[in-house]
């Protein structure tokens, strides 16, 4: 990946994977080192907020919709509730108001473990809002990276990248 060209080899993806583990880890061993201080309500709220406003929405409406095509909005709100910009701004109006807590670990936690662990990444417009493989992509990581470099799912039917939001 380069300014021009916004995808990732295979490599670059397992680098980029391999970030946010160490974000994941680091995060992870200083909730251990003061789990005696954490406030559990908070952490648990923090934690289960981001898939609650951010994902689950936006699933339950692409499993009902017969063409898997959903409204933007369910796009929007996923990116918003899983980036790192929205929760930085998060924590820092919550230490403003309250003070700094451990509590709050529980929002990288969540973020790079669903980056670094589950490889999951903001939800592109164009794609189907749960990851289906993309014919096009598939051939185009092939012709740039070699045959091997396209890992899919086999057991998903290939779409064209036509299904995407309905507005």
């Amino acid at each position: 990946m380069d300014q021009l060209n916004a995808f990732d080899s295979p490599t670059t993806s397992r680098l980029h994977q391999a970030e946010y583990l160490v974000g994941l880890g680091v995060s992870v061993a200083l909730f251990i080192a003061h789990i005696g201080e954490v406030r559990w309500l908070p952490a648990i709220a923090l934690f289960v907020s981001i898939d609650l406003i951010g994902y689950v929405p936006g699933a339950v409406a692409y499993r009902r919709s017969p063409t898997k095509r959903i409204h933007k909005g369910f796009y929007i709100a996923y990116n918003t509730m899983h980036s790192l910009i929205t929760h930085a701004a998060l924590i820092g109006v919550w230490i403003w108001a309250s003070g700094a807590e451990w509590a709050l670990l529980a929002i990288p936690i969540h973020l790079f473990a669903d980056r670094g662990v589950f490889r999951n990444s903001m939800k592109p417009f164009g794609l189907p809002f749960e990851p289906v493989p993309d014919e096009d992509f598939a051939r185009l990581t092939r012709q740039l990276f070699g045959p091997r470099a396209a890992v899919a799912d086999p057991s998903a039917a290939p779409v064209r990248s036509a299904v995407g939001p309905t507005r």
